[in-house]
């Protein structure tokens, strides 16, 4: 059938069919980080452009069969996607994958490949149709791929505010409705029959009445809560689902819950009754039941989190991450009077204080007590306030922690920026205290320690091994950091809570090395040295030949839980089989594995299959030696394009304050205003304007990366104090510019390779999914190593690569 046909667009079912497609991307996110340790985003968005990828490749071999059957193929390629989708996930969630055993257990890294593989099915079914219609409707390119992003976008934000209403597997049913949905419209934009638009929406109902057992979460057995799970009589009483978390409160009547992270050995008090929070399966808090007399609490008092009150008697108290609330009751049993807490979740607040609030006593409700739903950093670099003393909650899990599951983990919370924000806020002689677990060989305190000395530095502080003192248990470190130096009988206070509680003294001001590593002995007085190389020796030396890394955290690389060097890994090899696990961190082990695995896929699945068609179908475009410029173009397109959205959505974190409002707005602004990019690049589609606008495009790039590199950070700084929607207004239009030039090249690339040779279009496609595919893991690699500046430039790098490429690609169509 002639493209010229009056066959109507099928707009309505790409829009739909995209919004579902992403939504499905942004969901898999959601359910990796419960059902896994991470949210694995990089390894989620390249799975599902491999399936992109994949499609150009299928489609360059059978696309003589499929074009001439578009009108019965397309709505069955949404059809596939809306079942699969649904289909593949809950196979992929029986597959026995453990990252914890990675090491040790080489069938994982197949079992992940497995995972890989099966849940890029459904983009690829997806993606299949979106191109099918392009290379069905060629003139009408840029209107297509402008409903394929605007449906993008809108699906972004939509699967947002599902996930508000709905738990990730009732979303995930009604994602496959959706595409269902998506089917039957296609079929009647085509003109189809009663017949095909009424099966979709049919087989669409049947998935609500798939078994309530096939949609339980597959959680791993080495997450807390399925550990917990095990002991007798243990059972889950509460559940919440938000996209800002799973929550379960879990009762154990048989073996009390007995959660004190850190207590003192030589304790006597002990907890009262609790119930468990666990959000995401892991990150546990504790819920104290409601106590007669504040000395029932008295075991707070035997943390190494408790020293900051016995430095000075704090009037005004800032806990960041609240929790369940046992921050909270710490700073009431020292009878601090004022006490402002923060937490990110809602829904924990709801369920201390209404739904067990008959258990907890409301503690959040107390006299003297203010609590802030909002995220911990966003709130002190709103505030005006001052406090005496700011404490940073430990909410993550000790298991996750030793792990390594963090190590991709963005953690805005201990960057040399947050620091800086928190000091900013304390009182005169005011304190910030942070605790972590203590992890062997040290790393976590370490580098935490690393990470304050280097703001205090560059702050100008010329006192900063005055205004520091550093505490050890045997499973916590406690660093407090004043604002003034600590006096003599300051020193004398912490010297007697470590000595009555047998914690160890990492570091005071004039600390001998004799009192160092003398309760819960180490090999080495690591915490001691380390803090003496920091303060008075080689800082550079430490961080150079320190086994892990312990470089500061900073905005530009807010990896503070990633501390593998690859000098380690001859050592990691040899113990393997023992002990070697502990050395490196797990979740940096599955990045390096997917970014293997995605450069394998796209070779055997996109590159291979395009090399085997382009030598019977490429011939008249590849014969006049363009094969590297279609390669180039499309390529560096696809690699820059994921770069530049990637470290934007890191980007705006800092500003927004949450992954969540993050990457909904950054997807949507993107998606939107490439959208309309890609419309507006049908105005350049004559030959003459063709160059004209790609040089454009690529120069406004450009000029905006570089503008927004060295401007960001001031600009998120300077306007901190806004209020939310006047933030995520600002955002959005921070991203229309770039986004809407990042929209034109590939349109008027495939216009050109459409004009020259059409069988080439799944071919340009399928080297920019190949590209992308890979690019979503290297971009989070780069980011790790050496910061998200690097891979704007890279980026940058790639769109000026594609603009020259460009140059060859159009030749002789004018």
């Amino acid at each position: 059938m002639s493209n010229t046909s009056p066959e109507r667009l099928p707009r309505l079912s790409l829009v739909l069919l995209s919004g579902s497609a992403l939504g499905y991307e942004i969901l898999l996110t959601r359910l990796f980080a419960i059902v896994q340790w991470h949210h694995f985003a990089y390894m989620v968005i390249s799975l599902a452009l491999l399936g992109y990828g994949a499609s150009g490749s299928f489609l360059s071999l059978t696309r003589h069969r499929l074009l001439p059957r578009f009108q019965t193929v397309y709505p069955l390629l949404i059809a596939a996607f809306g079942i699969s989708a649904v289909a593949c996930y809950l196979l992929a969630q029986r597959i026995p994958f453990h990252p914890d055993e990675l090491l040790w257990a080489p069938r994982q890294a197949g079992r992940l490949l497995m995972i890989y593989l099966l849940l890029a099915l459904p983009f690829f079914f997806a993606a299949s149709a979106i191109a099918l219609a392009l290379a069905r409707h060629t003139r009408a390119v840029s209107q297509l791929y402008a409903m394929d992003l605007l449906g993008s976008g809108l699906g972004s934000l939509a699967i947002i505010g599902l996930l508000f209403i709905l738990d990730p597997m009732q979303a995930l049913r009604l994602l496959g409705v959706l595409a269902m949905l998506a089917s039957a419209l296609a079929a009647w934009e085509l003109g189809a029959r009663r017949g095909p638009i009424l099966a979709p929406v049919a087989l669409g109902l049947l998935l609500f009445a798939l078994p309530g057992d096939w949609l339980q979460l597959a959680v791993s057995p080495y997450k807390p809560l399925n550990q917990a799970l095990n002991i007798h009589d243990t059972r889950v009483v509460a559940e919440r689902s938000s996209p800002l978390g799973q929550l379960s409160v879990v009762q154990s009547p048989a073996v009390p819950w007995r959660h004190a992270p850190g207590l003192s050995l030589l304790a006597e008090g002990e907890p009262p009754a609790q119930l468990a929070l666990f959000t995401d399966a892991a990150g546990m808090t504790a819920l104290n039941a409601e106590v007669r007399q504040l000395n029932d609490l008295r075991y707070l008092d035997q943390l190494t989190s408790a020293l900051p009150y016995h430095l000075q008697r704090p009037q005004r108290v800032l806990v960041l991450g609240a929790g369940g609330g046992s921050e909270v009751l710490q700073a009431r049993y020292h009878q601090v009077p004022s006490i402002d807490a923060v937490e990110l979740n809602p829904q924990v607040i709801a369920l201390v204080e209404e739904a067990f609030g008959d258990f907890t006593g409301r503690p959040f409700s107390a006299p003297g007590v203010r609590t802030h739903i909002a995220e911990a950093r966003g709130f002190v670099a709103d505030s005006k306030q001052r406090w005496d003393l700011i404490q940073v909650a430990m909410l993550d899990s000790f298991a996750a922690s030793s792990a390594g599951m963090y190590a991709l983990h963005e953690s805005y919370l201990y960057t040399t920026e947050a620091i800086a924000d928190y000091l900013e806020h304390l009182a005169p002689e005011g304190q910030l205290a942070i605790t972590r677990w203590v992890r062997l060989p040290p790393r976590d305190g370490l580098k935490l320690l690393a990470t304050v000395v280097a703001t205090l530095n560059d702050s100008g502080v010329g006192d900063a091994a005055d205004r520091l003192v550093m505490i050890r248990g045997w499973q916590t470190s406690t660093l407090l950091v004043k604002n003034g130096r600590y006096a003599p009988e300051q020193i004398a206070s912490l010297q007697t809570f470590c000595r009555e509680r047998g914690f160890d003294l990492a570091y005071y001001p004039g600390m001998p090395a004799a009192q160092a590593n003398l309760s819960n002995r180490l090999r080495e007085p690591y915490f001691f040295d380390a803090a003496q190389s920091l303060l008075h020796g080689d800082a550079e030396a430490l961080l150079r030949n320190y086994r892990f890394d312990l470089t500061p955290a900073s905005d530009e690389r807010p990896y503070f839980f990633h501390f593998f060097k690859w000098s380690l890994l001859p050592e990691l090899m040899r113990f393997k089989g023992l002990a070697g696990s502990n050395l490196l961190d797990t979740g940096y082990l599955v990045l390096m594995i997917t970014l293997l695995q995605a450069v394998l896929a796209s070779l055997v699945l996109i590159l291979l299959p395009l090399w085997l068609s382009g030598r019977s179908v490429g011939a008249p475009l590849l014969a006049r030696g363009r094969r590297f410029a279609v390669f180039s173009y499309f390529g560096a397109i696809g690699i820059a394009f994921l770069f530049l959205e990637l470290a934007f959505i890191q980007r705006f974190i800092q500003f927004l304050h949450h992954p969540l409002y993050a990457i909904a707005v950054v997807l949507t602004g993107f998606l939107l205003f490439a959208g309309l990019g890609s419309a507006f690049s049908k105005r350049l589609a004559s030959s003459r304007r063709q160059r004209l606008g790609v040089h454009a495009a690529v120069a406004g790039i450009a000029l905006l990366t570089l503008v927004y590199i060295v401007l960001l950070g001031p600009l998120f700084g300077l306007l901190a104090g806004w209020a939310m929607p006047g933030k995520i207004l600002l955002s959005i239009l921070l991203i229309a510019p770039l986004a809407f030039c990042m929209g034109i090249p590939f349109p008027l690339g495939l216009g050109v390779v459409g004009q020259q040779a059409p069988s080439l279009l799944p071919w340009a496609w399928a080297i920019n999914g190949c590209a992308s595919v890979i690019s979503a893991a290297l971009a989070t690699l780069l980011a790790i190593e050496f910061g998200f500046g690097v891979v704007l430039l890279a980026a940058l790098g790639m769109y000026i690569l594609a603009a020259l490429s460009f140059s060859a690609l159009a030749r002789g169509t004018g």
